[in-house]
């Protein structure tokens, strides 16, 4: 094909324009990865967002995210500091004792009746859902205790992870732990350094509202100024995210083991995940991903995911705690799953409407978890922490046990 002149002074510039909109746009990706990551003081705390989003903000209070990691005091450690409930006994020579020293709180290592190492409880982490762990730190740098308090028998055990011969003071704590407990935590070392430093006084605890919404000073900044302007600037909204942008949100901490390419805390919301980390995905069906750290895994072999163009927040209110609302949940299920639509429960007529106020325990059972395992006072085998499986199916096994306490109940009821 020939090109008149014109015409193909029009290609070059219309080449040319293009090739400047691509340099621009890789010019301002350039600019935004130089501009490295967030800084402490780009942030507003959650404290700010009270004055707008009263309701909202009282409400996240009380939610296992908010609560994910907090300055360790005795009213928040849930483990018991009283004499004959704050020992734990590795062998009849070694034990820690959890032990209250002045204004201070420690896991003091006793071999033989003598002391021989000590730390502090400086962190709380876990909500206290499941359990709590707890952070010491040393100088700039962090480490884990030997000691957790494990919610389900209300005990002290070893830590997940833990050597149950011996005790040790030194799991070093890294960024990428702290970024999945934490809103935003400021480094003082560069990654390389091992262990990692951070700077005690520039800590956002729990994952707060700047955690998926993204920093908020500019946005508080603007609306402090302009009370009359009512559409938010300088802010994320992850409902309006397109829908892989907005579960990379949720993934950075529940989309199992990710690989990270860039310093944590970097990724904010509405980045892209590969982006910041390389993510590998290995399972080959829902059956093999672990109950804790990878629902996103597990839900993504889910029909109801794949047939769908549901989030996390399709299931989830991340601003309430609904912890132990199998109707407020089955409710959600039933918005796809109630008759007329295509897929019901076929017990519905059996059964009637009682079996849509619990579709949890049939298709996403608590199940043992193969990572968050705790050694008890005098068990040599471990004891395994039970979460939710993400992974949406017909568990049978699971759906007979609910069969037949709803069928029994129902007989009980009609003979009543």
């Amino acid at each position: 094909m020939v090109i008149s002149g014109n015409k193909r002074c029009v290609v070059i510039i219309a080449a040319i324009i293009a090739g400047i909109l691509v340099f621009n746009r890789c010019s301002s990706f350039d600019k935004k990865n130089k501009k490295g990551s967030p800084k402490f003081s780009d942030f507003s705390r959650s404290e700010a967002c009270f004055r707008c989003h009263d309701e909202i903000y009282k409400k996240h209070l009380n939610t296992a995210h908010f609560k994910s990691s907090a300055p360790a005091g005795k009213g928040l450690i849930k483990g018991s500091f009283d004499p004959g409930q704050n020992e734990f006994y590795y062998n009849e020579f070694s034990k820690v004792v959890m032990e209250e020293r002045g204004d201070s709180l420690y896991q003091v290592h006793y071999l033989l009746e003598k002391e021989k190492a000590k730390s502090k409880f400086d962190i709380v982490i876990g909500s206290g859902k499941k359990g709590q762990s707890y952070l010491s730190w040393k100088r700039q740098s962090l480490i884990q205790m030997p000691i957790t308090y494990f919610t389900p028998t209300n005990s002290w055990s070893i830590s997940p992870g833990f050597s149950t011969a011996t005790v040790a003071f030194n799991r070093v704590v890294t960024s990428r732990c702290l970024e999945c407990h934490s809103t935003f935590v400021q480094k003082t070392s560069s990654e390389e350094k091992h262990p990692e430093e951070f700077d005690q006084s520039k800590i956002i605890y729990g994952i707060s509202c700047e955690k998926c919404h993204g920093p908020g000073k500019e946005h508080v900044k603007f609306h402090s100024e302009n009370p009359s302007i009512t559409q938010a600037k300088y802010i994320i909204n992850p409902a309006k995210l397109l829908r892989q942008i907005n579960l990379d949100l949720c993934a950075l901490c529940h989309g199992g083991r990710l690989e990270k390419i860039r310093p944590s805390f970097s990724f904010i919301a509405g980045d892209s995940l590969g982006e910041f980390f390389n993510i590998h995905k290995t399972a080959v069906s829902g059956d093999n991903i672990d109950v804790h750290g990878n629902q996103l895994g597990s839900l993504s072999f889910s029909k109801c995911f794949t047939n769908s163009n549901m989030t996390c927040e399709s299931c989830h209110n991340v601003h309430e705690n609904e912890t132990g609302k199998l109707e407020t949940f089955s409710a959600r299920c039933m918005n796809c799953h109630s008759v007329g639509h295509s897929k019901t429960c076929g017990l519905t007529k059996e059964l009637g409407e009682i079996i849509n106020q619990n579709c949890l325990d049939c298709h996403m059972p608590l199940q043992p978890s193969q990572s968050i395992v705790v050694f008890l006072q005098g068990e040599m085998m471990p004891t395994h922490a039970k979460l939710r499986n993400h992974y949406i199916k017909i568990y049978k096994d699971e759906s007979d046990k609910i069969i037949k306490f709803l069928r029994s109940n129902s007989g009980a009821k009609s003979r009543n």
